[in-house]
């Protein structure tokens, strides 16, 4: 289109190195701080090789695209982790080029994959993040479209390395940096270059403005609750906004009437702290159930006003449907929350100040359920308590509130609702179930297609028991043959072992400090013929 012609030439301009090494072909992703060109490089031998030029907003943290390199130059390159090639640098603008995988659509093929597929699939997701964990790097971004795959060739690349942070004992040394930065939040002055390995730098001295500027607007951008970076490889990049309209997710968006509290105990009192505000629409609704809500606070005076109050005295706003001045002096926790929605491990969502890598392997697991159930995306919801509450109707409310207890965390929920066998749920999302099997011409009324691919209301796993606010699990309703399953066309999943299960259980344990790890996950009975 005219558009992307004129984004070409604008590159160029800006970086007129490339101008001689480089063809761009195409855009092929955008996201809130790329854009990913399809390029070819003519080499010497007269071959011309596909390339992937990422281009990153001018406002970029120099600290923050210097990190994302040494990620890729150190922990790319192998273990089916995206390396890196060259880098190029004029003022402000910088582009990452890196080989090109071309690759299809997660949501395109997610139906038609075979048991084995997803296997593999999952097993290389594995190997990734058992190679960038092995360096102390936390992804925060896994998800479908940040794993490229190439069926036909059966090659994958974990990419996007642009929201990486360092564990305590990371490799990577601008991590380290980086991360000191997002807590401060304040800007140094760069060295004029810094060596990254394999014989890649990149000079990130930038105006103390440009900056500041920068970290303002990266701070903002992850305050937001839809703050997530789509930066992708291939014609499959814009797969989470195109397709947003013909995706079978699991779940709505309506609000749930839960929440969540950093706790903290002295001598004589405990002090409840209310992170979010939910509910607002729904208030005489809410008033009328006596459910737990909370009152918005537009602006700042009331928490101005409210600064004064001492420290020392006892809440007394708990449950009920308004925010004391003793909450409202309080100072906002600040955590990480960087993420996709849907992909947020509870710890992520409920402001943990301490995350590791077992977030991956949380966004791993919802992979790998959407894999299992057919059903991509699999959660849906427009701010984390929604999210929260979504994943209680899965892993159960009872569980959630013990396991956000280990990490500090006090949930309040209004009901009791009990865990889902992932095994049930999966098999009647996908239709495999034996409740689901018809023979052919028996076509299943309209009544029987919500029993059948729903988990019913009047059953005690019902995923509307918060209220009755989540939504139902969507029925595949594409006529009177919808049901009907042949042998033939099963690909293996009317044979999925308990192991699959198992795994699944374990990737999506609540409580990060016991779910599973890349390393162990690999070893895994469900990988038991797969070589390492």
């Amino acid at each position: 289109t005219a558009g992307v012609k004129k984004d070409i030439e604008k590159l160029y301009e800006a970086v007129p190195q490339l101008v001689n090494v480089f063809k761009i072909k195409e855009k092929i992703g955008e996201g809130t701080f790329s854009s990913v060109y399809l390029a070819t490089a003519q080499l010497q031998t007269g071959y011309e090789e596909k390339m992937a030029l990422k281009h990153l907003i001018p406002t970029s943290h120099p600290l923050r695209i210097a990190a994302e390199l040494q990620c890729l130059t150190v922990a790319g390159g192998q273990d089916n982790v995206m390396g890196v090639k060259y880098c190029f640098r004029k003022n402000d603008h910088v582009v990452i080029v890196m080989p090109y995988l071309e690759h299809e659509s997660f949501l395109d093929i997610l139906n038609s994959l075979s048991f084995e597929e997803v296997r593999e699939y999952m097993f290389n997701l594995f190997k990734a993040l058992r190679r960038i964990h092995h360096f102390g790097i936390v992804h925060r971004d896994v998800k479908p479209s940040n794993f490229l795959y190439n069926r036909q060739l059966k090659k994958y690349a974990l990419v996007d390395f642009g929201l990486a942070q360092g564990t305590p004992d990371t490799k990577i040394e601008l991590l380290k940096t980086a991360h000191s930065e997002d807590q401060q939040g304040s800007c140094l002055q760069m060295n004029p270059t810094v060596t990254l390995g394999n014989e890649v730098s990149v000079s990130v001295t930038a105006p103390k403005q440009i900056a500041q500027q920068s970290a303002s607007k990266a701070a903002d951008r992850r305050s937001s609750s839809f703050s997530k970076i789509q930066m992708k490889q291939g014609r499959g990049g814009k797969e989470d906004s195109v397709h947003h309209s013909v995706q079978r997710s699991v779940f709505g968006e309506r609000n749930f009437n839960v929440y969540s509290s950093t706790y903290q105990e002295n001598s004589s009192t405990k002090l409840i702290k209310q992170s979010k505000v939910i509910d607002v629409s729904s208030r005489k609704l809410i008033t009328k159930k006596k459910i737990i809500s909370t009152k918005t606070v537009s602006n700042g005076a009331a928490r101005k006003a409210a600064s004064a109050c001492p420290l020392n005295l006892p809440c007394d706003c708990y449950a009920t449907d308004r925010v004391c001045s003793v909450c409202l002096s309080r100072r906002q926790q600040v955590a990480p929350r960087a993420g996709t929605p849907g992909f947020r491990a509870p710890e992520v969502l409920t402001k943990c100040p301490t995350q590791t890598t077992a977030i991956d392997m949380w966004s791993a697991g919802i992979i790998f359920l959407s894999l299992l159930s057919g059903r991509y995306p699999f959660f849906k919801a427009s701010d984390d308590l929604t999210a929260l509450a979504q994943i209680m109707t899965v892993r159960g409310s009872r569980e959630t509130i013990q396991a956000a207890r280990t990490f500090g965390k006090s949930v309040v929920c209004t009901q009791v609702v009990p865990t889902q066998n992932l095994r049930t749920l999966c098999e009647k999302l996908r239709g495999t179930s034996s409740s689901c099997t018809r023979s052919q011409g028996e076509g299943p009324s309209r009544s029987e297609n919500n029993t059948a691919l729903l988990v019913a209301a009047d059953k005690p796993c019902a995923p509307e028991t918060l209220g009755k606010q989540i939504q139902h699990l969507q029925s595949v309703q594409e006529g009177d043959g919808a049901l009907e399953t042949k042998e033939t066309d099963m690909k293996g999943w009317d044979q999925v072992p308990d192991e699959a299960y198992d795994l699944l259980d374990k990737l999506l344990d609540l409580n990060p400090a016991t779910r599973i790890t890349a390393k162990e996950a690999l070893l895994h009975p469900f990988f038991k013929d797969i070589r390492l």
